[in-house]
C-alpha cells in the first residue's frame, strides 16, 4: 500500500483561539489573509458554509496572472479548536486531499497546526508546502 503525502506547519499566532478560528471561519475575515505570498491584495473572494457538511468556495489571484479557486466540505467543525476540510482545485476537482487546522490556546496566544494530507503526489504536496507558508505567513502577520 502507497502512503500518500501529507505536510504539517505548526505557527505561534498573537491572538486568543476564538480569533484565530474567527480567522479562518468568517468570509469576511479570510479574504484579508488567504493566499500565498503573491496573491494580489483584494482579490480574494470567499463563500462560507461552516458546519459539518457545509461547503466553502476561496478564489484568489496572484502577481503573476493567474486564478485559482479552491473547494471543499467542512468534515469537523469545533469552535475554536480544530476545523477539518476537504480540499479540490477548481482545475484539479478529482484530486480531493484533507487538511485540518488545530488550534489551542498558548499563553495568551494560540499554537495553530495545519496538516495537509492525502495528496495526489509529492510534487503537489510541495507546491502546497510554499502555498500553505506564505498563507500562514499573512495570517501570522495579521495578529503581529
Amino acid at each position: 500500500m502507497l502512503t500518500q503525502p501529507s505536510l504539517t506547519l505548526a505557527r505561534r499566532l498573537n491572538a486568543a483561539p476564538a480569533k484565530v478560528f474567527a480567522a479562518w471561519t468568517d468570509p469576511e475575515k479570510i479574504i484579508h489573509w488567504f493566499g500565498p505570498s503573491e496573491t494580489i491584495p483584494g482579490s480574494v473572494k470567499a463563500a462560507m458554509d461552516v458546519r459539518v457538511g457545509g461547503g466553502f468556495r476561496i478564489s484568489f489571484s496572484t502577481a503573476d496572472g493567474e486564478h485559482h479557486e479552491v473547494g471543499g466540505e467542512y468534515r469537523e467543525v469545533v469552535p475554536d479548536q480544530r476545523l477539518v476540510f476537504s480540499w479540490a482545485w477548481h482545475s484539479t476537482p478529482e484530486r480531493v486531499s484533507v487538511v485540518t487546522v488545530t488550534i489551542k490556546p498558548d499563553g495568551a496566544g494560540s499554537l495553530l497546526t495545519l496538516n495537509h494530507g492525502q495528496f495526489f503526489d509529492e510534487p503537489a504536496r510541495d507546491g502546497h508546502r510554499r502555498g500553505w507558508t506564505g498563507t500562514l505567513d499573512r495570517l501570522e502577520k495579521m495578529f503581529a
